[in-house]
């Protein structure tokens, strides 16, 4: 199998650009459709290919594996298709997206998982959204034992590393470092009126944050009444229609926004007639949307202070120093995971000479546990006669050690001398490793 992965990120691409391959999340059924159908009619024309689709405001990111030597041809026409989804020309988006193989991916999505590649060192959002793709892609019958062990392992090892270093104690949220910049602005937070855009779980965590400051009112606006109120009554707000935001956006001194519109809500006109209400009191603005929320122009109004996720990029890498040792650990942890990755490749690869390895660990563990259930069955004979539980555990031991060993012990016995010289180094290696090690 070949495993390749495509993306572009907030390091790679502009927050436009990224806009342009934002993929909905009730949309990635048909999506994957159309990029596994494309790719098994293009790329070495391999039907069984594995898809998923990680998209976020600062990723999107195709993951796909394929029984093939090399995906060199499939990565061009990966790129090629999701291109084409964007509206733009390869070459522009070759420009700005970066493409991995095989043991770089796995490594690319431990880092992901981890919180090591994000905008905000060891947060923890990015997991839950790699776990909703990876749903996605199962509930879209995309995803194959390859990737869905990449995605397991990429869940264990980010679980190790949130739970063996301290990746992110010093992390400063999206929500937190809006937060932040509202205080630069206004004296008292207490005394402003907030209003959130959508009902999400980014805006559900700035709602917290704000909420904790006391502010005079907090509002929510989302196009669904009933998950609008649900928020609002968790923080003592009120509700509001979308369609009724530009007749109330005046009575509000900061707007925290996060849909999934592919199009602005807010425009340079609602926002103009907005400050003339106030007589140009300044306004504070949080766009979190990929694509956009808020019209780019509405930047160069004079008594506006908007802030797009790339804006928040330096505020969200303080303490970033106090992280250096923690993330060394975790990369640490990465490597450990790439490896056996990698291994876990090799064993299934038909093509390695290790590809019998699989059938043989198969029969190994077969024939195991025919020995433990037939030992199993005779401790349960001896314990219903009454014999004594130690005897029986004794005999219980003595059986499967037997069993184990007794074709070790004919193969020692047979052949000759260099025979069962090879034997006995083989033997010392499988069974004596440990007291090897220790100097026994």
């Amino acid at each position: 199998m070949a495993v390749w992965a495509l993306g572009i990120n907030h390091h790679t691409a502009p927050l436009d650009l990224r806009g342009r391959f934002a993929f909905a999340v009730d949309q990635m059924a048909p999506t994957l459709h159309g990029l596994r159908q494309s790719l098994s009619q293009g790329a070495g024309r391999h039907p069984s290919v594995e898809t998923a689709i990680i998209s976020t405001c600062n990723r999107t990111e195709i993951y796909c594996a394929a029984p093939m030597s090399t995906p060199g041809p499939a990565l061009d026409h990966t790129l090629d298709w999701l291109a084409a989804s964007g509206g733009v020309s390869p070459a522009l988006l070759r420009s700005h997206s970066y493409s991995l193989e095989n043991g770089l991916v796995a490594r690319h999505a431990f880092r992901v998982a981890s919180g090591l590649d994000s905008m905000v060192l060891g947060e923890a959002q990015i997991l839950g959204q790699m776990k909703d793709a990876v749903r996605a892609a199962e509930g879209a019958g995309a995803l194959g034992t390859t990737l869905n062990q990449l995605f397991q392992r990429s869940f264990a090892v980010a679980k190790e590393v949130r739970t063996s270093t301290d990746i992110g104690a010093h992390s400063i949220s999206m929500a937190a470092a809006a937060v932040r910049l509202a205080g630069q602005l206004f004296e008292d937070l207490s005394q402003i009126r907030v209003l959130f855009v959508g009902a999400g779980e980014m805006i559900e965590l700035c709602a917290t944050h704000f909420a904790a400051k006391n502010p005079k009112q907090i509002a929510i606006a989302n196009r669904t009444l009933e998950r609008g109120e649900k928020l609002a009554t968790r923080f003592g707000g009120e509700v509001m229609r979308l369609a009724e935001l530009p007749e109330h956006l005046h009575e509000f001194d900061a707007v925290i926004s996060c849909t999934a519109s592919s199009l602005p809500i807010i425009g340079l006109g609602a926002v103009e007639r907005a400050l003339k209400k106030r007589r140009h009191r300044p306004i504070f603005m949080v766009d979190l949307a990929v694509p956009r929320d808020i019209e780019p122009e509405v930047q160069q109004l004079e008594d506006v202070y908007l802030y797009t996720v790339d804006d928040l990029a330096g505020v969200v890498q303080t303490a970033q120093a106090n992280r250096q040792a923690a993330v060394a650990q975790a990369e640490a942890i990465i490597d450990a995971g790439v490896q056996n990755f990698m291994h876990w490749m090799e064993l299934r690869s038909p093509a390695s000479q290790s590809g019998a390895v699989v059938p043989l660990i198969r029969q190994l563990n077969s024939q195991a546990d025919e020995w433990r259930a037939l030992e199993i069955a005779r401790a349960k004979k001896l314990l219903a006669k009454g014999e004594d539980i130690d005897v029986v555990l004794e005999a219980l031991s003595r059986g499967l050690t037997q069993k184990m060993l007794h074709g070790t012990m004919a193969e020692l016995r047979a052949g000759d001398a260099d025979a069962r010289a090879q034997t006995a180094q083989a033997v010392s290696r499988l069974f004596l490793r440990s007291q090897s090690k220790n100097g026994l």
